[in-house]
C-alpha cells in the first residue's frame, strides 16, 4: 500500500513537472513593453493615451505622465489613439532577444481643414428683411446699460432690496462715526441744515416729491 502511495505522488510530481515547463515555455515568448507616449512638436507627454494590442485582443491606458506598461509577443501590432490626434500604430519586433523592451512614441496631431460657418441669428433671409426694417437702431447694447445703470433704476431696485450683513454693519460704522463725531454736543439735526432744505427745495421744484 505504502509502496503504490509513493508511486503515486512520484507521478503526480512529474505530471506537474511536466505542466509546469509547458507554461514557462508557452510564455517563454512574452515581452514586458513599456513605453512613454509624447507629442511629435512639444514633446510633452500624453496622459491616459489608449495603448491596444491588436493581435491579443488585449489593451491597456498610459497613466498622467504618458507611461504604459503591457504583456506582448514579437510581431504583435499596437494602436496608440488619442483624442484629437492620429491613430498610429507599432509593430514589436521579433528579432527581441530580451523579455524587456521600452520605447518612446510619438502621436501626431490630426489637422482637420473645415470649411467657414457663418451663424446667423435669422432662420431665413425674410426673417432677415423684417428685422432689419423693424429694428430700433438707437435701442443697442449700450443705451440699454446705460439705462439699468442709471440713478433712478438702480435706487428702485436697491429700494426692493432686502439688507444683508454688509449694509448692516456699513450703517452701524456710519452711525458709529457720526456719533464720535457729535461727542460731548448735540447731535447733528437736519431741520437747521440749509444744504437739506436747498436739496428739498430743488427736488421740490424738478416735480421728483410728486413722483414719490
Amino acid at each position: 500500500m505504502k509502496k503504490g502511495l509513493v508511486i503515486l505522488f512520484v507521478f503526480f510530481g512529474m505530471y506537474a513537472t511536466s505542466q509546469q515547463d509547458s507554461l514557462i515555455y508557452l510564455d517563454s515568448n512574452l515581452i514586458q513593453l513599456s513605453g512613454v507616449v509624447i507629442d511629435e512638436e512639444s514633446l510633452d507627454p500624453m496622459p491616459y493615451t489608449t495603448v491596444f494590442d491588436r493581435s491579443i485582443r488585449r489593451g491597456v491606458i498610459a497613466d498622467f505622465y504618458g507611461f504604459f506598461s503591457t504583456p506582448v509577443y514579437p510581431g504583435d501590432t499596437l494602436y496608440f489613439s488619442y483624442f484629437g490626434y492620429k491613430t498610429s500604430t507599432y509593430v514589436v519586433p521579433d528579432t527581441l532577444t530580451d523579455n524587456r523592451y521600452s520605447i518612446i512614441h510619438m502621436l501626431h496631431k490630426d489637422t482637420l481643414n473645415i470649411p467657414e460657418v457663418v451663424v446667423y441669428p435669422w432662420p431665413s433671409r425674410e426673417d432677415f428683411a423684417r428685422a432689419f426694417v423693424e429694428m430700433e437702431p438707437y435701442d443697442d447694447a449700450l443705451r440699454r446699460a446705460q439705462r439699468e445703470l442709471s440713478g433712478e433704476s438702480l435706487a428702485f431696485v436697491a429700494a426692493r432690496l432686502e439688507g444683508d450683513a454688509s449694509l448692516a454693519y456699513g450703517l452701524t460704522q456710519q452711525q458709529n462715526y457720526t456719533r464720535l463725531y457729535t461727542q460731548g454736543q448735540l447731535p447733528a439735526n437736519n431741520l437747521f441744515n440749509p444744504y437739506a432744505w436747498a436739496k428739498l427745495i430743488k427736488d421740490w421744484k424738478a416735480g421728483k416729491l410728486s413722483k414719490q
